[in-house]
Formats: C-alpha cells, sequence, structure tokens
C-alpha cells in the first residue's frame, strides 16, 4: 500500500476547492493508495512519474514513486487552470 503525501500548495488547493465536488476529490485521492495508476489516469508528458486524474471538473496531478511506495499529490485545481 502506497502513502500519500500532499506539496503545501496541494494543500491549500484542497482547501479552495468547491464544496460540491470537495468529497469526490477527496475519495479519488484516498483511493490513489491502494492502486497509484486507476483507471483513466495520464502519464503526463513533463516528466517520467508524473500523472493526471480527472475527477469530474479539477484535475489531480501527481507523482509516483514506487520504489519507496509514495504517492506525492503535486497539484489540484480546475481544469482551466491547472496546466498553466
Amino acid at each position: 500500500m502506497y502513502s500519500v503525501l500532499f506539496k503545501k500548495s496541494a494543500e491549500k488547493d484542497l482547501m479552495n476547492i468547491n464544496p460540491v465536488y470537495f468529497d469526490s476529490v477527496k475519495a479519488h485521492i484516498k483511493s490513489l493508495a491502494k492502486n497509484p495508476r486507476p483507471f483513466g489516469c495520464i502519464k503526463l508528458s513533463v516528466s517520467k512519474n508524473t500523472y493526471r486524474l480527472r475527477v469530474g471538473v479539477y484535475r489531480i496531478i501527481y507523482s509516483i514513486k514506487d520504489d519507496i511506495l509514495i504517492v506525492e499529490v503535486i497539484k489540484i485545481d480546475h481544469r482551466r487552470n491547472v496546466y498553466r
């Protein structure tokens, strides 16, 4: 089982999410501990271990460190802002 860690900026992003989507985003982040590469995740070309997960209109950007079993959430934001 993987450990899920947050960057400080990702923690702030999580607190600024629309309350309608908050529970869904939180549940998807928790599920990354069991399966860090769920169906629908996309590997980003930015780096070799960076992935994107869609949750409604929000995107979760995270990296996976398989050797030490850690998933690090990098950014959580609305789809129009996340890649800027």
